[in-house]
């Protein structure tokens, strides 16, 4: 995880952590994501999480120091972000289990700067809309207490025909929606 919009010396920056639902390499969700890093507005800097496919299953048992070391990368990624954006497609009419254990994860993090209390918001890419993941997403961020940006989610469908080679968005309608998200995630800060 390297931010990808590093501060100028001396400016205010509001760091947003950009977490993928999916583990496909061109999903729709990571292209979201990868686009909201491009279109963010000045001063906030954004950081692309990808470990999702690393993290061990949870079991509360192993929830305890020495955390695994994906999970402790996961919760120090989430210690240092202002906020956090969630895209994730559905599957089998829920939250894809590997995303749900990423949750499991963040959820179980008492420290300071945890999902606590912590902006979040997420953007649907899902052409037929994936209303079952989103809803059970803002279940669990509610459980945990985030706080849910709600002028921050917003489906902005994306095919594969809107991508380019490198897995970018292309389409301009889509580009602005997603600036306006994040602008509005970072506003909330």
């Amino acid at each position: 995880m390297v931010p990808t919009q590093p501060p100028d010396a001396g400016d205010i920056v509001q760091k947003v952590l950009l977490v993928p639902g999916s583990l496909r390499a061109r999903s729709t969700s990571s292209a979201v994501l990868r686009t909201a890093e491009q279109v963010a507005p000045e001063g906030v800097a954004t950081t692309f999480y990808d470990g999702l496919g690393g993290l061990p299953h949870f079991n509360q048992d192993d929830d305890r120091d020495p955390l695994p070391p994906t999970v402790a990368e996961l919760r120090a990624a989430v210690h240092s972000a202002d906020a956090v954006l969630f895209s994730t497609p559905e599957y089998a009419g829920a939250l894809p289990g590997s995303f749900k254990n990423l949750l499991d994860w963040l959820i179980r993090d008492a420290e300071p700067r945890s999902i606590y209390e912590k902006p979040v918001a997420w953007i649907n890419a899902s052409p037929r809309g994936a209303p079952n993941a989103h809803a059970e997403l803002r279940t669990v961020l509610g459980f945990a207490h985030a706080t849910i940006v709600d002028d921050a989610c917003v489906l902005v469908p994306v095919t594969d025909a809107m991508l380019d080679a490198d897995g970018m968005i292309t389409d301009a309608d889509a580009r602005a929606q997603i600036a306006v998200a994040v602008t509005a995630l970072a506003s909330a800060i």
